[in-house]
């Protein structure tokens, strides 16, 4: 038996498939029992180095004021980048070459060039020509804005680009039968369509914020959670915890996004459910009819057809 994608695995290949997961947790098993091993032989366990993060005066000096760093900058730059790359992604769609050319270079160019040097430029940027504007407190952050929505805005331009070229032809060509134009149909066809499908390559890009302001941490002295590790570190002994427990941090703050990523996914694909309209390619669900009523003309999107009735 065997499905669209996939051969469904017969006797063997479970029988095989069971060994190779069998395999897998016994290899793993021995890797963290090293590593533990390993920890305690270098008094990582030791009581003293875990206890400072068990105080109110570690959190509410170091860790929440490091942590509400971390959400500002990824929040802004999430709310810049955004809209920034749903904009150059449909403009690399434009029949206009004078949209579509610039739009290419710019998200090509910084696609390119890796975030960090991206930060470090914008850094320098604002301390040689906007040094009585922005103070040098918060140059760090607005260096680190500014290298996170160059490069991800560019990044979420190509999602969005493919999430709309990803939808059947037969969507724009039945809305442009009754009579749309061109923004009409991305903005009422095409786009509530591609949204459900591109969600999960959007909300992987913003974990990969939320992790890179770790970068303006390292390179610019922004205090973020990174950074945070050199005092608490620095007063305690403790670099080992402190990486460990900011980790876990940062792993709580990436499973809530996605979790809540995962909610709206689902909501999204419940309410197209229930109008009737047209979900992304891709779901493994039949489309069903999505009925147009302008001018008396009625059709089907999923098929591609116009319809014909009065």
């Amino acid at each position: 038996m065997s499905s669209v994608l996939y051969d469904i695995p017969g006797p063997k290949a479970k029988r095989r498939n069971l060994i190779f997961s069998a395999v897998f947790v016994v290899l793993f098993a021995l890797v963290a029992w090293w590593a533990i091993k390993l920890m305690g032989d270098t008094d990582q366990w030791v009581w003293a180095k875990w206890e400072p993060f068990l105080t109110a005066d570690v959190w509410t000096t170091y860790l929440l004021p490091a942590l509400a760093n971390t959400l500002k900058a990824a929040a802004l730059s999430m709310v810049i980048a955004l809209p920034l790359g749903a904009v150059l992604g449909i403009a690399r769609l434009s029949d206009h070459r004078w949209v579509r050319a610039p739009a290419t270079f710019i998200v090509e160019l910084f696609r390119a060039i890796p975030v960090l040097i991206l930060m470090v430029f914008a850094n320098e940027y604002f301390s040689q020509y906007w040094s009585l504007t922005i103070s040098s407190e918060v140059r760090p952050l607005y260096a680190v804005v500014t290298g996170l929505v160059l490069y991800n805005a560019s990044v979420l331009a190509e999602i969005v680009r493919a999430g709309i070229l990803s939808l059947p032809k037969g969507q724009t060509e039945a809305a442009k039968a009754i009579g749309l134009r061109k923004g009409q149909v991305m903005r009422s066809v095409l786009l509530p369509q591609a949204v459900t499908a591109m969600l999960p390559a959007i909300v992987s890009q913003l974990v990969v914020i939320l992790k890179d302001t770790a970068l303006g941490g390292v390179m610019l002295n922004f205090t973020e959670l990174l950074n945070s590790r050199k005092t608490i570190s620095g007063f305690f002994g403790n670099p080992i915890p402190t990486f460990i427990v900011i980790a876990l941090i940062f792993v709580a703050l990436n499973f809530a996004l996605t979790s809540f990523a995962a909610w709206l996914e689902k909501r999204l694909r419940r309410a197209k459910k229930s109008t009737g309209a047209v979900l992304g390619a891709g779901t493994g669900e039949e489309p069903p009819a999505a009925h147009l009523n302008a001018g008396g003309v009625r059709g089907s999107f999923g098929d591609g057809s116009g319809g014909g009735g009065t």
